[in-house]
């Protein structure tokens, strides 16, 4: 029996990265979700705030119509800001587990805003890394967010895509105006200093959150030509 306000075990899952759960706290139109990886909270459909401004903020300027990459599909609210954006002409999302896409054609489907069935769409079922290694086209936008940010990965693994390797890696597939936007669950300065050595314009938008340090999405504009790999 589940206690109310106590959240409770929709689906388990073996991932890629280990053990994936799906909890639900609330009933009907008051429900929220929350996926936990090994153990450790990594996100919920509580706000999405942040989520949706790393989105919105890596488009606007942008010329259209513009193609946009998003490295993890989540509870999907970066997916649900871009098809609502005019001038998205192409979404690309990279997701390595594939319970997390099922989920969006269930449960987490209000979140996503059914983004999944929109033509403009693709969903890759692979790691961003290897997706970014691979032959493919550039993009006039990326908006990276896996794990936790560069300072905190649940997943240790993803630690390579803040470095120089992986920011490399993500440089090298935007176009010459191009964006790099990050999620970021704090602040991460020196991963800042590692993209003002790649771009010529570097932006931290901090967003409040209801405990702790606000959420920061940051903002990489127009690479630097010299430092592509």
């Amino acid at each position: 029996m589940t206690v109310s306000g106590e959240p409770a075990t929709i689906e388990r899952a073996h991932g890629r990265s280990g053990e994936l759960v799906l909890r639900r706290t609330g009933a009907h139109t008051d429900a929220h979700y929350e996926i936990i990886s090994n153990g450790v909270f990594l996100m919920d459909t509580r706000n999405g705030e942040s989520e949706r401004l790393l989105v919105r903020a890596a488009v606007a300027g942008l010329t259209p119509p513009v193609s946009l990459l998003i490295g993890g599909l989540g509870v999907g609210f970066s997916l649900a800001e871009a098809v609502a954006l005019p001038g998205v002409d192409a979404v690309t999302v990279v997701e390595i587990e594939p319970a997390v896409i099922g989920w969006h054609a269930t449960h987490l489907r209000p979140f996503s805003a059914a983004a999944l069935d929109d033509p403009r769409v693709h969903v890759a079922n692979t790691d961003l890394l290897d997706h970014l290694r691979g032959p493919g086209r550039r993009y006039d936008a990326i908006c990276l967010d896996i794990d936790n940010g560069p300072d905190w990965t649940v997943t240790p693994a993803n630690a390579s895509l803040y470095g120089d390797d992986g920011l490399a890696l993500l440089t090298a597939r935007l176009t010459g105006p191009g964006v790099l936007a990050v999620w970021s669950a704090g602040a991460a300065p020196a991963f800042e200093e590692r993209l003002r050595a790649r771009f010529a314009d570097v932006e931290a938008l901090p967003v409040p959150v209801p405990r702790g340090e606000p959420d920061i999405v940051y903002l990489a504009r127009r690479p630097l030509t010299s430092t592509r790999p």
